[in-house]
């Protein structure tokens, strides 16, 4: 049995904060922030909106898009670094708001990379026939842990949520091949004390690297070579690292998904957002092959090969 996504939705809050706006908030530039990292704008959620709200909202769009019910969902995995409380868990909120009423619940803590790590932990429920349908959602609120004050990081991070419904899929579809990977070591250049706080260059100089293995790693698990892969989407943090993966893949640009322009890095949501912006604009289709690949805090990744459709 092999396990797929079914179903997927996204929410971004409507607040949309400029480059141009953060000019008169602090010293930078819309060209330098543009130049440096590829981002234009991004979405802040207000303050009476927390993760849970917004993962409420993609999840409901996973569900109806799945053509399920609330109470066939066996489990939810929120992938977040910045739950409305330590406890209880974005999950439990969800289990209890969507009605999901025999869905275990639990948060997973893998920062940027977080997606990938929930989808491979649903993958494995649903192959081992332990489960059928499970809930998978990222979703930050990072616009509360950043330091309004620190231009080298508040002009990356932007808030939203993206879900999808996991579920057994037909043969040769779903996910081919994954990789999960952690390096404690490197958790001293990007963590959170108050606020986020990042050395760029050390991690630059990581997510360069792995981003780029991972995803000739997974195409080499699945037996699949570069010119199989149909649409490259990467965790949205920074052009110069997408480009640099890419460009590893040897793919063309229009095969790369790109929202950072429009949403900034919104972590473990950015993934699944892209996704839901390229079915949008018709660039998946049934039987594509999809690679993803992620990086975080941690410092963590994952990458997976995911043959598209149900």
């Amino acid at each position: 049995m092999n396990a797929g996504i079914i179903g997927i939705g996204r929410y971004l809050p409507e607040k949309i904060l400029t480059n141009h706006d953060l000019e008169k908030m602090m010293d930078t530039s819309d060209e330098w922030i543009r130049t440096r990292t590829g981002i234009e704008e991004r979405r802040i959620a207000d303050d009476q909106t927390d993760s849970s709200d917004m993962a409420f909202e993609a999840a409901q769009k996973a569900i109806a898009d799945a053509g399920i019910s609330p109470e066939d969902i066996d489990m939810i995995v929120t992938a977040t670094v910045t739950p409305d409380t330590p406890f209880p868990s974005v999950s439990c909120m969800l289990q209890d708001r969507l009605g999901a009423k025999k869905a275990a619940a639990m948060d997973v803590s893998a920062a940027c990379a977080g997606f990938i790590y929930g989808m491979i932990t649903a993958k494995n429920f649903i192959e081992t026939n332990a489960y059928k349908y499970i809930l998978v959602v990222g979703v930050e609120k990072l616009s509360k842990i950043t330091d309004w004050e620190d231009r080298n990081t508040a002009v990356l991070f932007g808030d939203g949520a993206g879900a999808v419904v996991m579920g057994p899929v037909s043969e040769g579809r779903g996910i081919l091949s994954f990789e999960l990977g952690a390096d404690g070591s490197g958790g001293k250049y990007l963590y959170q004390d108050k606020y986020i706080m990042m050395n760029g260059r050390e991690v630059f100089k990581f997510a360069v690297r792995q981003m780029g293995e991972s995803s000739v790693n997974v195409l080499e698990k699945a037996g699949l070579s570069k010119e199989d892969v149909s649409i490259f989407i990467p965790h949205q943090a920074n052009i110069r690292i997408m480009e640099s993966a890419r460009q590893r893949l040897e793919l063309p640009p229009e095969k790369m998904s790109k929202t950072i322009h429009k949403y900034g890095n919104t972590s473990s949501a950015s993934i699944p957002i892209s996704i839901v912006e390229e079915l949008e604009a018709g660039k998946i289709k049934d039987d594509d092959v999809i690679v993803m690949v992620g990086f975080g805090g941690g410092l963590t990744w994952g990458a997976l090969a995911l043959r598209w459709g149900r």
